[in-house]
């Protein structure tokens, strides 16, 4: 049984490495306990990250936010969801772009973008019981609001296990992957970055932790049957800032504590 899982694994991460860059070889393994012994900070991206991608909450919030800038801006639904791509591509977020180029009110955005039904993000025991048995601090680093957050991950039946929540206000609504909201994140809880770990589900988001020193793990969708990003967000060298690839991260997680 453990060979096939093992073997089913492999082949996963061999999907995952030709989708994101034909080169990530490093993949091809599974994490063991002693490659995470010395971690006493995890730290998590929330959407498609702590839910699976399957769930796609987020389609929801895409939606609201297509029609914040469409009011906004008097266009039409196509017009107005090119322009948030292209916000998102050029500014991190969509929110940053609005901000830089219209001055919109971020807190109205927020509230708006994020008024969403909850209701279809699934009770995960399993997550909670993992993430509780980590060693060390656990925290929430997300491009979205806390409400967002605790909405979420009050759902997935894991809020209390985590230290704190850093979201886009306290980045100063500057996004990952922009280094100075990492360094912000990091000298307010003090965290050693060589005994840290984030799990991402956008490789571009773990440049930066992988060049301060952090293990990197990135989540895919399922089978690799959801498109889990856009073309440019998978673009550049993904071999060197990520370490492991999963699908599963309840099964991830339980590897590393057992």
């Amino acid at each position: 049984m453990a060979n096939r899982v093992a073997g089913e694994q492999t082949v996963l991460l061999r999907k995952a490495a030709r989708v994101i860059n034909p080169p990530m070889k490093k993949l091809d393994r599974m994490p063991t306990h002693a490659e995470f012994a010395h971690v006493t900070d995890w730290v998590f991206d929330l959407d498609n990250t702590l839910y699976p991608h399957h769930v796609n909450l987020f389609s929801q919030i895409d939606r609201n936010m297509t029609a914040y800038v469409a009011e906004l801006l008097s266009l039409d639904p196509a017009e107005a969801k090119k322009l948030q791509k292209e916000y998102y591509r050029d500014h991190g977020t969509t929110l940053q772009g609005l901000m830089l180029h219209h001055g919109i009110d971020p807190n109205d955005f927020l509230e708006r973008a994020h008024a969403i039904d909850y209701s279809v993000v699934p009770a995960d025991p399993a997550l909670g019981e993992a993430i509780k048995a980590l060693p060390g601090r656990k925290f929430i680093f997300t491009n979205g609001s806390v409400a967002h957050a605790e909405m979420t991950a009050r759902a997935l039946g894991i809020l209390e296990h985590f230290n704190d929540i850093f979201d886009i206000v306290a980045a100063g609504f500057i996004p990952k992957p922009a280094g100075d909201t990492y360094d912000k994140f990091m000298g307010l809880h003090r965290i050693d970055t060589a005994n840290a770990v984030m799990f991402e589900d956008l490789p571009r988001n773990l440049v930066v932790p992988k060049a301060l020193g952090m293990k990197t793990v990135l989540l895919v969708p399922r089978n690799l049957e959801y498109e889990f990003a856009e073309a440019w967000e998978t673009s550049g060298d993904a071999d060197d800032q990520i370490d492991y690839v999963t699908e599963d991260l309840a099964g991830f997680l339980r590897s590393v504590i057992v």
